[in-house]
C-alpha cells in the first residue's frame, strides 16, 4: 500500500501543479487549450504508437485482457442506464452521468501505470489504450446521439467522431505494424519515441489545468452516481474479470489502475461538441480527479491482492 501510493505522489502532484499553474495563470486560457491539443494530437498519438508498434506482446494475455476489458465497459454501460429514472434526468444530464461512469483518463491511467509498474507496465497500458479508448468513445458518441440536447443526430457525425479521433488513429497504426513486424530503422523509432516521452507529464499538467473547484456543488446526486460506479465499482468489475481469466501480476494490476482512474477531462470537449450538459460533465470529471486520490490506492490494495 504504501508503495503504491508513493508511486501514485508524483502523478497526482503533476495533476496539482497543472491546475496551480492556471490559477497563477502562468498560461492564459488559450495556451492550455494549445498544450491540450498538442498533447492530444501530436504527443500522445506518437507515444501510443510507439508503445503499441515496438513492444513486445509474446508474454502478455492479450485476449483475455481484451475480453477483461471491454466486457467491464460494456457491462458498466448497461447498469448506469436505470440511474436516468432513478435521478430523474433529462438527456444530456444522463449523457454526463454516463460519459463519467463508462469513460477513463488515459493520462492518468498511464502516468500511474508508469510510476508504479515500470516500461513492462506502460506496454499493457498501450494495449489498454488500443481497446478502451475506441470501445468508450464509440459508446459514449452513440449514447449522445441518442439522448442530446435537440434530438439525434445521424450515423455520419458517429463516423467522423471515430474516423478524425488521433488516439483511436495512432492505436490502429501500432496495431497494423505490430502485427505486420515491420522493422523501422532506429532513427524512426527514437523522433517517434522523442515526442511521446513528453507526452504524460504535458497530459498530466493539461488535466490539472482543466479541474474547475468553483462549481461542483450542483446536481450532487449525479456526480455522486457517476463518482461511485467509475471509481468503485468498474475497478470490481476489472477484478471479478481478472480473476475469471487467472489473471494476475502486473497484468492485473495495469487493468485495475485503468478501471480505478477518474473520467476523462475530454469527455467535456465531446458533451459541448454534441449537445451534451458540458457544466455538468466539468463538474463530474473535477470531483472524480480529486476522490481518485484516496480511492485509486484503496482500490488497489483492497482489489490488487
Amino acid at each position: 500500500m504504501t508503495d503504491v501510493v508513493s508511486a501514485l505522489i508524483p502523478v497526482f502532484a503533476l495533476i496539482a501543479i497543472g491546475y496551480g499553474a492556471r490559477i497563477i495563470r502562468l498560461l492564459e486560457d488559450d495556451g492550455w487549450r494549445a498544450v491540450e491539443r498538442v498533447t492530444y494530437f501530436v504527443l500522445f498519438p506518437c507515444f501510443l504508437f510507439g508503445n503499441i508498434a515496438f513492444a513486445d506482446f509474446s508474454r502478455e494475455p492479450i485476449g483475455a485482457l481484451s475480453v477483461i476489458m471491454a466486457g467491464s465497459m460494456i457491462a458498466m454501460s448497461i447498469i448506469v442506464y436505470p440511474f436516468r429514472g432513478l435521478l430523474g434526468l433529462g438527456g444530456p444530464a444522463f449523457t454526463s452521468v454516463f460519459q463519467g461512469a463508462v469513460r477513463w483518463n488515459s493520462y492518468v491511467a498511464l502516468g500511474a501505470i508508469a510510476a508504479v509498474l515500470g516500461p513492462q507496465g506502460v506496454s499493457i497500458a498501450a494495449i489498454a489504450v488500443a481497446i478502451m479508448v475506441p470501445l468508450a468513445n464509440l459508446l459514449c458518441v452513440i449514447v449522445l446521439m441518442q439522448h442530446k440536447d435537440g434530438g439525434r443526430a445521424d450515423a455520419v457525425m458517429l463516423f467522423r467522431q471515430l474516423a478524425r479521433n488521433p488516439l483511436i488513429l495512432s492505436c490502429l497504426a501500432g496495431v497494423g505494424v505490430q502485427m505486420i513486424g515491420f522493422p523501422f530503422p532506429k532513427e524512426i523509432v527514437s523522433t517517434i519515441d522523442m515526442p511521446g516521452k513528453a507526452a504524460l507529464p504535458l497530459g498530466l499538467l493539461a488535466v490539472g489545468a482543466s479541474l474547475d473547484l468553483g462549481h461542483f456543488r450542483a446536481q450532487p446526486a449525479a456526480i455522486a452516481i457517476a463518482t461511485l460506479l467509475k471509481l468503485l465499482l468498474m475497478p470490481c468489475l476489472m477484478a471479478a474479470g481478472a480473476l475469471a481469466f487467472g489473471i494476475s501480476g502486473t497484468a492485473k494490476t495495469a487493468v485495475l489502475i485503468c478501471a480505478a482512474v477518474p473520467g476523462a477531462s475530454s469527455s467535456y470537449i465531446l458533451a459541448r461538441q454534441l449537445g451534451g450538459d458540458a457544466p455538468l460533465m466539468a463538474n463530474i470529471t473535477t470531483v472524480q480527479t480529486l476522490a481518485a486520490m484516496l480511492t485509486m490506492p484503496l482500490m488497489l490494495w483492497v482489489l490488487g491482492s
